[in-house]
């Protein structure tokens, strides 16, 4: 009778997780978006690098039948298969509310009902929600629990104040809508806190100033090459330190080369 030594059954055993971990890797980059969306004069593009295999982070933007663009960041707590797993379920929920007419804080609202009436799967995942609508160059946003987007223009940036709890803490949570008037040229950068939280060997956080002194420096560039030099700037400054966190980002550009299509459509309320 072959025997098989404990030490082969443990390789045997490792070789499998990795191996279901890469395909669940494969899966969970299938529910990103697979390109830049450029819609008009809207261009929207993101970076995302979990710290293991898989991760809590999560993005995705779309252009809506009305023509609006809409768009969302978010970062389930925790870390690895169960953050990632989590993070699928509040995609998948996202997906099927993205086809009803609500506006960004109802989503929310509807997002925390459908985590908290699952029940007991202790975490929560933060999130920022917009919609922009181009026949005013307005955007609503909600936020709840991710860091205050950078808003970025040629007269300078600025951290917007808004937030809320996260969906999957309480079942009557309420979230607030903030509205914006984008000017051509302007852009808005969302990101999770890893980008901010990432630390060097000194235990200091990359921070917000840091993140605004990026911005500021390559304001003038693509947003896909912004967000490269972003993730490049992080890399320099933690070095060679292995961060704890995701990181994620989004970025949502009105270009001041062209301007929107007329649509058919009613104004966003």
């Amino acid at each position: 009778m072959l025997t098989i030594s404990p030490a082969v059954e443990v390789r045997a055993i490792v070789k499998l997780r990795q191996e279901e971990l890469e395909e669940a890797r494969t899966i969970q980059n299938l529910m990103l978006p697979a390109e830049v969306l450029y819609a008009g004069p809207v261009t929207v593009a993101h970076e995302i690098k979990p710290v293991d295999i898989v991760g809590g982070d999560f993005v995705d933007y779309f252009q809506m039948d009305n023509g609006y663009v809409a768009f969302y960041v978010g970062d389930v707590s925790g870390k690895g298969l169960p953050a990632a797993m989590y993070a699928a379920l509040a995609v998948g929920i996202l997906r099927s509310l993205r086809k009803t007419d609500r506006s960004p804080s109802q989503i929310l609202s509807a997002l925390n009902q459908r985590l908290m009436s699952r029940g007991g799967l202790r975490r929560h995942a933060a999130i920022v929600y917009g919609v922009f609508d181009p026949h005013t160059s307005e955007m609503q946003l909600a936020s709840a629990g991710m860091p205050g987007p950078l808003y970025l223009s040629a007269n300078g940036s600025r951290v917007l104040d808004i937030s809320g709890i996260p969906p999957g803490l309480f079942p009557d949570s309420q979230y607030d809508t903030l509205g914006l008037k984008f000017e051509p040229g302007d852009s808005i950068l969302f990101c999770s806190d890893g980008i901010i939280e990432a630390q060097n060997a000194r235990y200091e956080d990359f921070g917000v100033g840091r993140l605004m002194g990026v911005c500021k420096d390559n304001f003038s560039t693509s947003p896909t090459e912004q967000l490269a030099r972003i993730f490049s700037a992080v890399h320099d400054f933690t070095d060679v330190i292995r961060q704890h966190d995701d990181m994620a980002a989004v970025i949502f550009h009105l270009s001041s080369e062209s301007t929107p299509k007329p649509l058919l459509t009613e104004p966003l309320k």
